[in-house]
């Protein structure tokens, strides 16, 4: 369960399709985990078998996180990410269908390295999750230890 290279946290069935069916297409993304609540999300990490409380498990090179999830929404998970000091670094990417600014200055605050509003146009869409999978899977450098 643990050790992708990307955790996806969506709980839209038709987005997390368009995301994993980019992935598919291309082939060369790695691993990666799909989540689809927030309280699911929170375990995943913080829960008494979660990846921080198993030896041996990585943390993920990045998540792609949607706002806007049942149980717990995706700002808090968002919070408790980044005020956990082994998880702080690991780079959280906001994918969201808000283009609210509240939304965006909240997540900033709260410590988000990016935030995309969600294309509504599905092309659209897949070349978007490819660039942002492309830059965070590839160009960008972790700080903290994946091993």
């Amino acid at each position: 369960m643990y050790g992708g290279d990307i955790l996806l946290i969506e709980d839209n069935p038709h987005d997390a399709e368009l995301i994993l069916s980019t992935l598919r297409d291309k082939g060369e993304w790695g691993r990666i985990t799909t989540i689809t609540n927030g309280a699911e999300a929170l375990d995943y990490f913080f829960g008494p078998e979660g990846c921080l409380q198993v030896e041996g498990a990585r943390l993920p090179k990045f998540v792609l996180l949607d706002l806007n999830l049942p149980k717990v929404n995706g700002l808090e998970i968002l919070k408790h990410l980044k005020a956990d000091t082994r998880t702080r670094e690991m780079p959280v990417v906001v994918f969201s269908s808000s283009d609210e600014a509240q939304d965006r200055i909240n997540c900033y605050a709260c410590g988000a390295n990016s935030y995309i509003v969600k294309p509504v146009d599905a092309d659209r869409f897949s070349s978007t999750v490819e660039e942002i999978l492309s830059y965070w899977m590839f160009q960008n450098r972790v700080s903290y230890n994946q091993a």
